[in-house]
């Protein structure tokens, strides 16, 4: 018997008509949409005939991936490691909020490049990027474990691990899936993708699309300790990465988000809002802030990082917002089982 040599969850719709020939067209958009669905065997596809299953079963698989590791933690989070192909895994998250919406949060890369020292991904350092099938089948996964769990998935947040414009290629197979009214049918407006600050990726963004909420990991707007903080900012300079943010909206029309992780005694200080502001001016922006989550082991400057007092965060916030900016604070969800922002990588 021949062996399956392809996922299907990775291409479109339209990508499957020639692909799998000589399925008629129609039920070739059936498969895409039983994909959808989640089922798991050709065998489930109940709209195709006996023959035609049998025949998609000997050439192709519909996932490449599988689901190892689960943990759940009390506040609602669920984290699950995604084994790939060819050995490697990587992390997503289901995210609850107050309000009771479910978000699902996938990687776009096994590790990371960009090497943040606040960030437990950034250790690791980078494998491989992620093929649009795989981060297909971590939103499939997710929406299995919030049905199993009694939650509806309802947006997407692109901010697992990995740098997502240093794949911007794959990323948009995989949202064009995702989004696909004949399938999973997801909203564009209600997903978000979030950059250390790639210039020429958002600019791709903006002429390419597709159309999604932007977000810039900016953590400090003074240069030199952005720099030692994030190290893809030698080569992506704040100057060009404001341009960048510009073009974007000047593109989109959309409002934009400044990210700040705060980290205890290193970025909340006087000097840092104040360059912040300046950052921020000329820009349709809110400043979300996220105290650091705890990772054993991270240091800088030789000194072990800390997180920030409530107070600390809250004078930051008062200083930002006497400069006339618009502050949220990241709702902070899973950290009892590593599944909160720069925490992910636990579980290889």
């Amino acid at each position: 018997m021949d062996m399956p040599v392809r996922s299907l969850s990775g291409f479109s719709a339209d990508e499957l008509i020639p692909l799998l020939s000589p399925l008629p067209p129609y039920k070739c958009r059936e498969v895409f949409k039983w994909i959808s669905r989640g089922v798991r065997g050709f065998e489930d596809m109940t709209s195709l005939g006996k023959q035609e299953r049998e025949d998609l079963t000997r050439r192709f698989v519909l996932r490449s991936t599988g689901r190892g590791k689960e943990l759940a933690d009390p506040d609602g989070t669920v984290k699950l490691q995604i084994r790939l192909h060819d050995a490697v895994s990587t992390e997503a998250v289901l995210l609850t909020d107050k309000e009771g919406r479910s978000t699902a949060c996938i990687s776009t890369q096994a590790g990371c490049p960009v090497g943040c020292v606040f960030c437990k991904t950034g250790s690791l350092g980078f494998r491989r990027n992620l093929e649009a099938g795989e981060m297909v089948e971590q939103f499939l996964h997710i929406r299995e474990a919030g049905t199993r769990w009694g939650r509806e998935v309802t947006h997407l947040v692109i901010m697992g691990m990995g740098e997502p414009l240093l794949n911007l290629g794959e990323l948009r197979r995989a949202v064009g899936i995702i989004t696909d009214p004949r399938g999973l049918g997801l909203s564009k407006r209600r997903i978000t993708v979030s950059t250390s600050g790639i210039a020429g990726g958002i600019r791709e963004l903006a002429d390419l699309g597709p159309p999604l909420r932007l977000a810039f990991s900016l953590t400090s707007a003074r240069e030199e300790l952005r720099n030692a903080l994030v190290p893809s900012g030698r080569t992506n300079p704040l100057p060009r990465i404001k341009e960048a943010l510009g073009y974007y909206q000047e593109k989109t029309g959309r409002r934009i988000t400044l990210e700040a992780v705060l980290l205890g005694g290193i970025n909340t200080g006087a000097e840092e809002a104040a360059a912040f502001r300046a950052f921020a001016r000329g820009l349709d922006a809110v400043v979300n802030l996220i105290p650091w989550n705890p990772v054993e082991g991270l240091g800088f400057r030789g000194r072990a990082l800390r997180e920030p007092a409530p107070a600390e965060t809250e004078a930051f916030a008062r200083l930002l917002e006497q400069g006339g900016l618009k502050v949220t604070r990241r709702f902070r969800r899973g950290r009892g089982v590593s599944g909160a922002c720069g925490q992910l990588g636990s579980l290889d």
